[in-house]
């Protein structure tokens, strides 16, 4: 066999499936002889952005693997990889590279040579006898540590070369090793939080990773202590639980804001604590805690007090024996309110939002969209993503994020129309599941052709688009651009476009025409079609900031 057929057989035993990729790559046809099935994208970002949210759905037990040609691909795929890497995210990428005689030459794009900045690593398979090296250090690297893209590139001269039929039969399966805390560290972390007036936990998409949500809930109860979660970790608690405090990212619930302000002490579970405009910051004066299984993320942005280094679920079944030891089996009650205050909060939210998620205006109110929606799907049997801006700040706080991976929340790098590529990837990950990716209207101009990826490759998701005519508030960022040449002014007919690209398309243009119109976009999806719903929105600036 050759270096193609042997990467393709490795992949098999590593349980991929399925891989997105953009000729010309001759792995692609390697890896389908050996019952993998490649997806072809319309572009090599949309590609990555697949691998991407199947990686998240399989919370990288299986990883999603993009493939692509030598050069322009690699180039291509850049911003993806870019966008995985904020969001930490593992993805197995492996590009085509020059033959060892064009190395070095320019000016030939070497993607080992580019990509350092956006990959955990990344390795030239120059040699057909070191593939299953390789292979097997990019699998341990993906499944250990800080979620990250991995890079293997692929030279044509490796991909051609022959090797023994028996080169395949050595390797085995990577297999993840996980560890617990510091149990003194972990003693420390629990005695400090039950000593506090108010703590509060702000979970991560580490918990999410670690399928460690009923081991949260757990020790939550025991505690009674609230849970909020940072964007990248919505869905790693029950929004409909009693300590549930909801999403503190850019847009933040009331109850998450009010608890901010009272708190004392907060825990970072399974979340790496970076400064950023897409998470909440922590309040001055606190005791911050943080357990998280990437060392370096500890006092990376924020100096914590107490640290506890693991792997989210052993480190909460720690936790929870530790609290046990000190609280009793049953752990202690209610002591500080937090439940009766999380109620009287959460009243106080929808009393004040209500208005505008039940929204009749003309043009539609993208809240009432998102209400819409949540009274046509179950949460529970749904992944639902957005996309960047004003849909994010917008349907963030209001989804009911019920079981994990409900929700894809992403955003340490925003790019337009990533979140299309995540929900087909969502749909690879759990076909079961009905996907809705809400994106703008400036989003579908950055990679709505690939709605025809989902046509012909029979991924029924459905897409919304929210679309206003105008990249909302940028007006203020070019007033005299816009005043004089209409600059933030965007325009189309989307759904006529969906149509043209295979998919069911409808455009709506009144809130009463809102729940038909979803009802027959999903009809669509369990006839094994993708939908696309036009909604004719405001410009809605109001968010829920506080």
């Amino acid at each position: 066999m050759n270096g193609d057929q042997l990467v393709a057989k490795i992949l098999k035993k590593e349980g991929v499936e399925w891989l997105s990729c953009f000729p010309a790559q001759t792995l692609i046809d390697a890896c389908a002889r050996e019952g993998i099935r490649p997806i072809l994208c319309r572009q090599e970002r949309a590609g990555v952005n697949m691998a991407d949210g199947f990686s998240r759905v399989k919370n990288g037990k299986t990883i999603g693997v993009f493939t692509m040609q030598t050069g322009p691909g690699a180039e291509n795929a850049f911003g993806g990889v870019a966008q995985a890497f904020a969001d930490n995210v593992p993805i197995l990428l492996i590009p085509g590279g020059q033959p060892s005689t064009r190395t070095d030459v320019h000016p030939n794009f070497e993607a080992v040579k580019n990509y350092g900045g956006i990959t955990k690593y990344m390795a030239n398979m120059n040699m057909v006898n070191r593939i299953p090296e390789f292979m097997g250090m990019a699998f341990s690297q993906l499944k250990h540590g800080r979620p990250a893209p991995v890079l293997l590139e692929f030279p044509r001269d490796a991909a051609i070369a022959e090797i023994p039929d028996s080169a395949i039969d050595n390797y085995k399966p990577v297999t993840a090793f996980k560890s617990g805390a510091n149990p003194d560290d972990v003693r420390d972390l629990v005695s400090a939080l039950l000593k506090a007036d108010y703590p509060v936990i702000n979970t991560g998409q580490g918990v999410l990773y670690a399928e460690a949500t009923d081991d949260l809930v757990e020790f939550a109860e025991l505690t009674n202590v609230p849970v909020m979660t940072t964007l990248a970790g919505k869905s790693a608690f029950p929004e409909d639980h009693p300590l549930a405090l909801g999403t503190a990212a850019s847009t933040i619930t009331l109850m998450s804001h009010r608890a901010l302000e009272k708190t004392d002490f907060v825990l970072g579970m399974g979340t790496s604590f970076t400064i950023s405009n897409f998470n909440a910051s922590m309040p001055a004066g606190v005791t911050l805690a943080q357990s998280t299984n990437a060392g370096e993320d500890i006092n990376k942005d924020y100096r914590v007090d107490f640290g506890a280094v693991g792997d989210a679920k052993i480190v909460l079944r720690q936790m929870i024996e530790e609290a046990k030891s000190q609280l009793g089996e049953h752990g202690r009650g209610d002591v500080h309110g937090v439940r009766d205050n999380i109620a009287n909060d959460k009243k106080d939210y929808y009393d004040q939002w209500n208005p505008y998620l039940n929204s009749d205006e003309v043009p539609i109110s993208p809240y009432r969209v998102f209400t819409e929606l949540m009274k046509a799907v179950n949460p529970r049997d749904a992944i639902v993503t957005h996309d960047s801006g004003y849909p994010r700040e917008q349907i963030v706080p209001f989804w009911p994020a019920l079981n994990p991976r409900s929700y894809l929340g992403w955003g340490k790098s925003t790019q337009l129309g990533y979140g299309l590529g995540l929900a087909m990837g969502a749909k690879m990950a759990a076909p079961e599941k009905q996907i809705i990716n809400v994106m703008g209207d400036a989003a579908f101009g950055m990679s709505g052709l690939d709605i025809e990826t989902a046509s012909r490759s029979e991924i029924p998701i459905l897409t919304v688009v929210l679309n206003n005519g105008v990249m909302t508030h940028y007006y203020d960022h070019f007033p005299y651009a816009t005043e004089h040449w209409g600059t933030n002014k965007l325009g189309g007919e989307y759904a006529n476009v969906a149509q043209g690209l295979g998919a069911y398309g409808e455009r709506v243009s009144s809130p009463d025409d809102i729940a038909p119109a979803i009802q027959r976009a999903l009809a669509a999806n369990r006839e094994g079609k993708p939908a696309l719903l036009e909604m004719m929105t405001k410009e809605e600036e109001t968010t829920s900031k506080y």
